[in-house]
């Protein structure tokens, strides 16, 4: 970054991830953003530290797709159709050109998955951690975003997806026990690449009453719902859809069932809906060719217990992933 200066650097790589329209091709101060008529702008940030978020020799095409897409994962939750982003990012002093030039690259391949656009943001160096931070832009119409607070009793809670698969992945990195090479594989690309569900979530306006992304755990997040909406949810252990990868994991002993409870990263949509409207979720799942999985219900009071086969409690010791 030294040696190519920041102007330089921002000219090459990342103004031809911007338009002229909204970014003004990054040669201003600010973005300029307007929502379509009859939509509200949804803005969402997420920031990851070397370290702590991702680890030294992750790819960084990947590293900067896995930056933007827990960001759009957010946007999916809440109903939204991603626009744009900023990027904040404090380059190592270490980072070669071939990293530099391997992160824009993968930015740019998802801003064409995506169809969205760089907006804006900032470059600057650091001696480390490296750090990563985006914030998303999306639009859904007024008054129509999924929020946490709508569950209702006796809703269906759904997740879509696999659960634990990116927790598995992450083990797999860094334990020293091994794993068939392709089931490894599998479960490090979902911890590497997350699949943020940015057609469900749309798709969902009107049908689900509550949802969140699976980004701390699949309970730690279902009980922010079940706070923010005042019920409980009760869940079947043996309900929750693992894939054939994460379940080689768990019976070489990578991980515990319970672990992928908790294990986060997953960005999977968990949301609750109606019973009335279970056909129209079946219909749904099989268009997007997305399973979506019923895996409890939602009641009074508060809190979440999970269940084993035969209705006995299960202590969930981890129950996500926490900063502090």
């Amino acid at each position: 970054m030294g040696r190519r200066g920041e102007f330089n650097l921002i000219a090459q790589l990342f103004a031809p991830l911007s338009d002229k329209h909204q970014g003004l091709g990054l040669t201003d101060d600010a973005a300029l953003f307007v929502p379509r008529a009859g939509h509200t702008a949804v803005l969402t940030t997420d920031t990851l530290v070397a370290g702590v978020h991702f680890l030294p020799d992750d790819p960084p095409g990947e590293l900067a797709r896995k930056a933007l897409r827990v960001n759009l994962s957010d946007l999916a939750a809440m109903g939204a159709t991603p626009r744009g982003y900023l990027l904040n990012l404090a380059i190592q002093d270490s980072a070669t050109d071939d990293w530099i030039n391997g992160f824009a690259a993968g930015l740019a391949a998802d801003q064409h998955e995506f169809d969205i656009t760089l907006l804006g943001g900032d470059t600057v160096r650091t001696p480390g951690p490296g750090v990563i931070s985006i914030t998303a832009i999306g639009e859904v119409r007024v008054g129509r975003a999924l929020l946490r607070s709508g569950a209702k009793v006796g809703d269906d809670i759904y997740v879509s997806g696999t659960i634990g698969d990116a927790a598995a992945g992450l083990r797999v990195l860094t334990a020293t026990n091994k794993l068939n090479p392709s089931h490894a594989a599998i479960l490090i690309d979902r911890y590497r690449l997350p699949r943020p569900r940015t057609t469900l979530g749309p798709a969902l306006v009107g049908l689900a009453t509550a949802a969140i992304d699976v980004s701390d755990g699949l309970i730690a997040d279902l009980n922010h719902i079940c706070q923010t909406s005042g019920v409980s949810a009760l869940v079947g252990a043996d309900k929750v859809p693992l894939s054939p990868a994460i379940e080689a994991a768990i019976a070489d002993g990578l991980l515990t069932k319970l672990d992928a409870f908790g294990g986060g990263d997953d960005y999977e949509l968990l949301f609750c809906a109606p019973r009335e409207a279970r056909d129209v979720l079946n219909r749904l799942a099989a268009r997007l060719a997305l399973p979506l999985t019923a895996i409890g219900e939602i009641g009074p009071s508060s809190g979440v217990q999970v269940i084993d086969h035969a209705g006995a409690a299960i202590k969930i010791d981890r129950p996500g992933y926490t900063h502090f």
